[in-house]
């Protein structure tokens, strides 16, 4: 019972309430820069894309946690968890910097990612933090293509993604080190073929 208060309060928070971080943004401080309409929007569109990363970020932590009975392991999730929360968090204050939305469709991805950490984590501890260390591969990757996509001159969106970038390497690095089982090569090609769906229609809705 408790698991599940704390995933439905996990689900409210984060797609009704304003996500607070712990830490302050990476672009504090820093000047908005000169963008013209196109860079604006493009910019705005690839930062919605990182948000509904952190959507899904919370409620695929959040399943895991609810599901593993390592106690070790969900203080490890849930700390995890937390840190995404910063991200969430530098991702809103950049859409509304940029005068972008979230997107549209915020409670399917929550709802799907979540449905497939509780998947993984049934299986096994291993094979649940075997999800984490792909998807967070997975997710590294694609900062790492947005810091090439986004506008020189807005420093202050990648200050943001490079910070982001950072700690998804680290946590696949602790799911590694924590005993995540390798992933089979259909897995991994079907995880990469949903994210472009995600990440392709979240760029617009």
């Amino acid at each position: 019972m408790d698991s599940l208060l704390t995933a439905a309060d996990t689900a409210l928070r984060t797609l009704f309430a304003t996500p607070r971080a712990s830490e302050p943004t990476p672009a504090r401080g820093m000047e908005e820069g000169t963008l013209d309409p196109a860079q604006k929007k493009l910019a705005g569109a690839l930062m919605r894309v990182n948000h509904v990363g952190e959507v899904c970020a919370q409620a695929l932590y959040t399943a895991q946690a609810a599901v593993t009975r390592d106690p070790a392991l969900r203080v490890h999730l849930l700390e995890a968890a937390r840190e995404e929360t910063d991200h969430l968090a530098w991702t809103q204050q950049r859409l509304d910097a940029l005068g972008a939305r979230p997107s549209l469709l915020n409670p399917l991805w929550f709802a799907g990612a979540f449905a497939l950490g509780l998947v993984a984590a049934k299986v096994s501890d291993r094979a649940s933090l075997g999800f984490v260390a792909e998807t967070e591969n997975q997710v590294a990757a694609h900062l790492q293509s947005h810091l090439a996509r986004l506008p020189a001159q807005d420093l202050a969106s990648r200050a943001v993604v490079a910070r982001m970038k950072d700690d998804e390497e680290r946590h696949a690095a602790q799911a590694r080190a924590s005993g995540a089982l390798e992933l089979p090569p259909p897995a991994r090609a079907a995880m990469k073929a949903a994210a472009k769906v995600m990440t392709t229609t979240a760029h617009y809705l």
